[in-house]
């Protein structure tokens, strides 16, 4: 736990999460190793008096956890319902680092799938600077990309072929 002081009044947070906290449905992945915390010094920055100025949050507002209060249980379909809503009104795109544990890119391409939206540009790669970054797809309201060798924080570790391929979908250029 950590705590932080907010106009004079103490608030604590949790620091972080282990991995079995993160993803609690992987609880076939646990191992014997000691657990590490993800994401603790996100937490004490997020909690720092200064950054919550710069963000505007009011001293009222509860101090920030990673993921807080979330019941993974209630929402089955989780925000997959919102795609149809926004059809034909926004272009939309998704995408999926191919590596990521917490939302594998298979989940996601088996609810795109479900969608029943007509695929336009079959499966295909895409490259930056003539390397393979990722995977493509097409859809009647939806583009899908995932970009290689990486997890859930594609455009930390992946910055070039990530904004390479926010840009020219941006733009309306081909990959």
């Amino acid at each position: 736990m950590g705590e932080t002081i907010i106009d004079g009044e103490v608030k604590t947070y949790k620091k972080g999460m282990t991995m079995q906290e993160y993803t609690p449905w992987a609880g076939h992945l646990e191992t014997n190793e000691p657990s590490i915390r993800l994401n603790d010094w996100v937490t004490d920055y997020m909690n720092l008096p200064e950054t919550r100025a710069a963000f505007n949050i009011p001293a009222d507002v509860q101090a920030w956890q990673q993921c807080s209060n979330i019941d993974y249980t209630i929402g089955a379909e989780s925000s997959r319902w919102i795609y149809p809503l926004l059809k034909d009104k926004y272009r939309m795109m998704f995408y999926s680092g191919d590596t990521d544990a917490a939302v594998a890119t298979y989940g996601s391409k088996m609810w795109i799938n479900d969608l029943g939206w007509k695929v336009v540009d079959e499966w295909r790669t895409w490259e930056t600077e003539g390397q393979v970054s990722g995977y493509t797809e097409k859809r009647e309201g939806l583009d899908f990309y995932t970009i290689k060798g990486v997890g859930h924080m594609a455009p930390q570790w992946k910055r070039g072929p990530v904004n390479n391929m926010i840009m020219s979908w941006i733009h309306g250029q081909p990959l």
